[in-house]
Formats: C-alpha cells, structure tokens, sequence
C-alpha cells in the first residue's frame, strides 16, 4: 500500500441526504431526498426516501398497533426495494443543526426504549427501501442524477410537504437548479 492511499481520506455517503436532480424522470425517484443509512463501495447504497409520506400511521397497515404508543407514528414509502418489509428509525438531534443520532433498522422495544429515555427521540417506519448495487450510485452522481447535501434540522420538520421540501431544498442549491425545480410538470401548462 502506498503512504497517499493510507491517508486518504474515507469516502463514505453514510448519513447524507442525496436530491433528485430536476431531470431524473424515473418514477421511483422523481422530486425525492434520499437519506443514505450505509454506503461503500465493496457493499454498495442502502437508503430511505424521506419525502414520501403516505398518508398513514402504523396502526392503519397493521392493527395490532392501534391504541398502543407507536401506533400513530407516521409511515413513509422508503423506495422501490423489498416493499413488504418495514424499517423502523429513530433519531434524536444534538447540539449541532446538523448533529444526529440515527438508530436505523431497530424494533419496537428498542424504539419504545430510547422514546422513554429521550422524550425527544422521533420515529418514522418505512415501507421498503432504497438500494444501489456497488459503484451504481456513483454512475449515477457522475451522470448528474443526484445532489449530495448534508442534512439539517429544518428538512426533517417540514417532511410532510413532500415535493415542496425537496423543490425549496434543491432550490436552495444554485439559481439554476431553482428555475429548474420551479418549472412545471408538463411546459405547456406554463
């Protein structure tokens, strides 16, 4: 091994968000931010979009969960990936706007747990996920299709709004990709 390659820095995606690109038309990712839970290049990308709520708590896909604490916790479509399974994350921001602790892929009890150690602590479920085989994503980001960004404090207060977060994030990014998130869907609507 060469001193240079030992001291290179890591090159890792854990813990980013990536933006869709305004152009990238394919329907599972259209308008989405994507956080990225685990990423290398020997194992790949494994990641959940956040900006697909879909309307309903976990009481409502399994009954079992109604009336009991977690029942009303919101569900998110997480990708296009092993869509009949269900993720459970937790996280509780520090001191830093963009300082988290992430608990990924945890059961009830321990989300039960860390809720009644930290009130402040959030839980989300995800229905399916995202996934990238190794070097795919990094086709993808030299093909333009993603933005890399960090993730901050205010993104995951307004995930409700779905396309209007990642239009005012993506927007946030340079003036020419807010005139090209602010285009319409279809132009000769314009």
């Amino acid at each position: 091994m060469k001193f240079s390659e030992r001291h290179q820095p890591k090159s890792t995606l854990s813990g980013s968000i990536i933006l869709s690109h305004p152009s990238l038309l394919d329907p599972n990712f259209v308008k989405t931010i994507v956080f990225l839970s685990a990423h290398s290049k020997e194992q790949g990308t494994l990641g959940v979009i956040l900006n697909r709520p879909m309307g309903r708590k976990l009481s409502d896909l399994d009954s079992s969960f109604a009336g009991k604490s977690f029942g009303d916790t919101p569900v998110y479509e997480g990708g296009p990936v092993e869509k009949e399974k269900l993720i459970i994350a937790a996280w509780e921001w520090l001191e830093s706007p963009s300082s988290f602790k992430l608990y990924f892929g945890i059961d009830m009890e321990k989300a039960e747990n860390l809720q009644a150690d930290n009130p402040s602590v959030k839980i989300a479920c995800f229905v399916g996920h995202s996934g990238w085989s190794p070097g795919q994503l990094e086709h993808e980001l030299n093909e333009d299709a993603w933005i890399v960004s960090a993730l901050d404090k205010e993104l995951f207060a307004r995930l409700e709004d779905k396309q209007v977060v990642w239009k005012n994030v993506v927007g946030s990014v340079s003036d020419e990709l807010r005139f090209l998130a602010d285009a319409p869907e279809d132009p000769e609507l314009n």
